[in-house]
Order: C-alpha cells, then sequence, then structure tokens
C-alpha cells in the first residue's frame, strides 16, 4: 500500500485497536493465477506461542480455499471511516482530496481442523452477541445446526507484515484543518462525521 510518511501510522496499539473495531475484511489470494477475494469477518487474536494471528473462516465451496495450499501468501485489508475532502473547504485554491483510515496486514495461511474452527466460531459469535438483548451461544445450538460446522474452513494467518495509512489532512494548518472538521460535521453523512472525529482527536 502506498502511502507518504506523513501518513503512516507506525503505532502498535492503535493499530491493534482498528482492527478489532475494523473487523470486517477482505481476503485476498491467488487461486488457480487468478486474484480472489472473499470478504469476511477477520479477527485479530493471540495464539498458544503469544503471537498475534489473524483468524477467520470460509466456506469449503468457496474456490479460494483451493489456493492456500499452492500458495500460503496472502492479503487481508481492513477499511475504516472515509469521506471525500471538498477543496472549497480550504482558505486557497487546491484540489479535492479522501480522508481514509486502512489497514493491510500481509500474512501466511493455514487450515486448521474442525474442534478449533468450532472455538473460533465461539469467541465470534460472543463478541457480537454481548449486547444482544437474547444473546445466542454457540454451546446452545443444536447438534443438527453444528454440523453446518462440516461445510467450513477455519483458519490462521501468520503476521508478516502490517501497513497502516491514516490520511487525515495531516498535511493542512489549524485554520484548515478545523474548517474540515466542521464542514465534515455539517455533510450528516455516518462516514464523514466518523473521519471528523477521528481527525478532532488528533488537534483541538
Amino acid at each position: 500500500m502506498y502511502t507518504p510518511d506523513i501518513y503512516k501510522n507506525e503505532d502498535p496499539e492503535s493499530i491493534r485497536i482498528f482492527l478489532k473495531e475494523n473487523s470486517f475484511g477482505i481476503l485476498i489470494n491467488q487461486t488457480n493465477g487468478k486474484l480472489c477475494a472473499t470478504h469476511i469477518p477477520i479477527e485479530l487474536e493471540i495464539n498458544s506461542d503469544g503471537k498475534e494471528i489473524l483468524q477467520g473462516h470460509i466456506s469449503r465451496l468457496n474456490p479460494q480455499a483451493e489456493g492456500f495450499v499452492e500458495n500460503d501468501q496472502v492479503l487481508a485489508i481492513f477499511s475504516g471511516p472515509h469521506s471525500y475532502i471538498s477543496s472549497s473547504w480550504y482558505d486557497h485554491e487546491n484540489v479535492p482530496t479522501w480522508n481514509y483510515i486502512a489497514v493491510h496486514v500481509y500474512g501466511r495461511i493455514k487450515i486448521i481442523n474442525e474442534r478449533n474452527t468450532t472455538e473460533q466460531l465461539k469467541k465470534l459469535v460472543d463478541k457480537y452477541e454481548a449486547n444482544s438483548e437474547n444473546p445466542v451461544r454457540v454451546e446452545d445450538l443444536s447438534a443438527k445446526t453444528m454440523r453446518q460446522v462440516k461445510g467450513i474452513f477455519g483458519f490462521e494467518i501468520e503476521i508478516d507484515e502490517i501497513q497502516s495509512t491514516k490520511k487525515l489532512s495531516q498535511s493542512r494548518d489549524d485554520h484548515n484543518y478545523k474548517n474540515i472538521i466542521s464542514e465534515l460535521k455539517k455533510t450528516e453523512n455516518p462516514q464523514s462525521i466518523a473521519v471528523a472525529k477521528e481527525m478532532s482527536k488528533y488537534r483541538k
């Protein structure tokens, strides 16, 4: 991912928080000479060796999985809030642009067994059911329903490299920076307002 130095995020803790809060990603690999991509939840976890890894699962019917054996190199992309930035919001002539936050994780994937896949599913469901009025638990599902686990592959990704971009108008002076925040809030667009909130964390 091309990222000018001014927009690089090299703070491990903020990247960790971002991945946990924006875990619906895109898994990309090469299968039979073609690039393949699947949109799925991919969770940041700690393995038994104390290393950070990514975990997830895909359908056994997904042809993308065929490529994991011949080439274990994968890319997982995670996107955060993003918004168009109008140059009319500056006090000088310039070009429009786009503000966004994104993380690319490069690593090596391996398929895991059914027991570990089920444990992954328990963690995933518990995370997203935490605020439900009537939370579902994998442990409470019937044997008939749980047979569906046989239709998926659980996987782990050993992380080789993380590239993180946080493009939030850092190159602008305080006056223009604050005006961008103000204009983003006026849009009433949830993505734009989320970008304004992120920008507000760095300059008051």
